[in-house]
């Protein structure tokens, strides 16, 4: 099973997810540690963020929830940036804040 390695932050947001958004997370968090791949409707790539990176989409009634990911690591599963959202299109500065923290771990 691989790893899960997190950003303090992005674990910090998913934990203030509300219960049922937070529960789906982890069980997709859970498949991706099983090595297996997913798609839409619970995966995308985000090459807007960096090569390699996905995001994780959960939809509950009360709004959308995602996670940004990076699998091209030995150690394991980076996950690097959570919010909520309330729009169709990612806000850019959810990409800006994913983009900073991918090249802060990955310099690290």
């Amino acid at each position: 099973m691989k790893k899960v390695i997190w950003h303090p932050k992005a674990l910090e947001m998913v934990q203030e997810f509300p219960k049922e958004a937070k529960k789906e997370m982890g069980y997709l968090i859970f498949r991706l540690q099983q090595e297996e791949r997913l798609g839409m409707p619970f995966s995308r790539p985000m090459k807007l963020v960096g090569n390699g990176v996905q995001e994780l989409r959960v939809r509950r009634a009360r709004g959308a929830y995602r996670a940004f990911y990076f699998l091209k690591l030995d150690e394991g599963i980076l996950i690097f940036h959570a919010f909520g959202k309330k729009s169709q299109k990612t806000p850019r500065k959810e990409i800006e804040v994913g983009i900073q923290r991918l090249t802060e771990l990955l310099d690290a």
